[in-house]
């Protein structure tokens, strides 16, 4: 049985890559049909990053991404149909529909959101990793971000202190070989991402981010390390097969590069191949995980389209100061 998980742990791995990409497919159509608006990052490729990672991190762990974040939603708990009813606005949604694609968050999960300015999360995440040290809890942080992040500011200023102070948080590069167009190679001196940590004296590793189970032993091994010594900076290789948004002409690479990808490095393939060659599973039983999760979905669609609108109220709702009435 690989890495200890049993046979229930490694369907379940299976059907949440599923769903997740099942719920990205979805999404694309509403937001085709006019029924999600803003922009639309999706995760279709990149499924088995999330939900290894997630599988590794503990409930009381903080986890904090970039705008790319549905499929993250997903895999650490949050409902479904509650994030579906985010994406359309509606009450109903996990930031009561006035945070849209890019701004799902939830406080039960220690799950601190969805960012949308390139980055700008990396200094939270720090904060949150000096609370824990501060306080001497045996926590860790999980921040996640794309390698365009790691040429600015936020990245450099981040590691540097983490290492400073030794703060528990893995900094996890999701690297998809695209910055919105332009290729890693033509905007970063270092394809090679992980190797950035060495300026700042952090422990870094790539991993495979189209294996699921590479990717829960790696993450485990690294919150293991930056609960006990410090920051670890993991750079997961990876590929998008949708545009970086939903507005994204993809001029700058070609379809037989796509297909290429899907082709030999899906991981819900390579998971799917891992069941049944070592009899973990019959093609039938991965079937009938398709089966439930297109079941789930037409309840999940159902939910978020028959959710209410926010009332206008909600407006004044989680500010800072209370408004000033009008005279």
């Amino acid at each position: 049985m690989p890495d200890e998980l049993s046979r229930e742990e490694l369907l379940e791995m299976y059907r949440q890559m599923v769903l997740i990409r099942r719920l990205e497919e979805k999404a694309a159509e509403l937001y085709t049909a006019g029924l999600i608006g803003g922009f639309l990052h999706l995760y279709i490729g990149e499924e088995a990053i999330a939900v290894g990672a997630c599988k590794a991190l503990r409930p009381d762990d903080h986890l904090l991404t970039a705008y790319r974040d549905h499929g993250w939603a997903i895999a650490r708990g949050l409902d479904p149909k509650r994030v579906m009813a985010e994406l359309l606005g509606k009450a109903t949604g996990v930031s009561g529909g006035k945070g849209g694609s890019m701004h799902l968050a939830s406080a039960e999960h220690n799950y601190w959101g969805g960012h949308a300015i390139v980055g700008g999360h990396l200094p939270l995440a720090t904060g949150v990793g000096l609370a824990i040290r501060y306080r001497e809890e045996d926590k860790a942080v999980l921040c996640v971000f794309g390698e365009g992040s790691t040429n600015i500011g936020y990245f450099h200023e981040s590691l540097n202190l983490a290492a400073v102070w030794k703060l528990p948080v893995v900094y996890l590069v999701e690297n998809n070989q695209y910055g919105m167009g332009t290729e890693v190679s033509r905007a970063s001196s270092r394809s090679n991402i992980f190797e950035k940590g060495c300026s700042y004296d952090v422990a870094s590793a790539p991993v495979d981010g189209q294996d699921v189970l590479a990717m829960y032993r790696a993450m485990r091994e690294a919150l293991d390390y930056a609960r006990e010594h410090g920051p670890f900076l993991m750079e997961a290789k990876t590929y998008r097969y949708s545009g970086h948004s939903m507005g994204d002409p993809e001029r700058y690479r070609s379809k037989a590069e796509i297909e290429q990808w899907r082709a030999h490095h899906d991981p819900i393939d390579r998971l799917a191949n891992l069941l049944t060659s070592q009899a973990l599973a019959k093609e039938t039983d991965l079937q009938k995980i398709n089966r439930d999760v297109e079941e789930e979905m037409e309840e999940i669609v159902r939910f978020a389209k028959e959710s209410p609108e926010p009332e206008d109220d909600a407006l004044y709702e989680h500010v800072y100061v209370q408004p000033v009435p009008v005279q």
